[in-house]
Order: C-alpha cells, then sequence, then structure tokens
C-alpha cells in the first residue's frame, strides 16, 4: 500500500475508522477488482475510468464519486446526507440505520463501467 494511503488511514482518529473501514471493505467485495489507492489527497477507488473517493470529515466519512443514475435507490431513501452537489456526508449515527446492502448497492453503481 502506498505509504500516503496508509498514512491516511492510520490518521483516521478512532471515532470514524469504523465506519470508514466498513465502506472499504463493502467497497472493496462489491467490486474485487477495483485498485485502492491515494487520488486528490483521499483514498481512492479506481477502476477503468470511474472514481470512488472516502474521506474523513470531522463528522464523520464522506463519499465523492458516487452516481445518482446508479445508486440503487439510494439518494432517494437518504437524500439528508447529500451536501452539495455531489458528496455524501455519513456520520455513525446515520451509518448505524442504513444496511451493509444498500452501502452495497451505493459503492458498486459508483464503479460501474
Amino acid at each position: 500500500m502506498d505509504a500516503r494511503l496508509q498514512a491516511y488511514i492510520d490518521a483516521i482518529s478512532p471515532e470514524f475508522s469504523p465506519l470508514f473501514e466498513r465502506l472499504r471493505g463493502i467497497t472493496a467485495r462489491v467490486q474485487p477488482d477495483a485498485a485502492f489507492v491515494y487520488a486528490y489527497n483521499m483514498p481512492t477507488f479506481r477502476m477503468g475510468k470511474r472514481r470512488l473517493h472516502l474521506a474523513v470529515w470531522q463528522h464523520g466519512v464522506s463519499i465523492y464519486g458516487w452516481r445518482r443514475d446508479n445508486d440503487g435507490g439510494f439518494l432517494e431513501r437518504h437524500r439528508d446526507l447529500l451536501s452539495g452537489k455531489s458528496t455524501l456526508r455519513i456520520r455513525p449515527q446515520d451509518a448505524a440505520g442504513i444496511t451493509d446492502d444498500e452501502f452495497a448497492d451505493l459503492l458498486k453503481g459508483a464503479l460501474e463501467a
């Protein structure tokens, strides 16, 4: 693993690390061929031309690069997590009410061709 990527992961607060690892693990499971790299100063899954970024912010984990046209209905069910035009901001308490299957649909769809 790239040293910058490892340093980013190591610096994640224990408060948010479980959520980050949950999202990272789900993404790796549903898109096992995706490369896990460090891009744009954040952990990024890369598959072909698609990018899915996971970043920790002061209250949780943000997801960038997801696709409204292939999110498995995630935004419709969790519109309150949308920040700006295309960022999903997920706090641990939000994630507690979201199943792994819901996250899987969102994360898999983000990297599909």
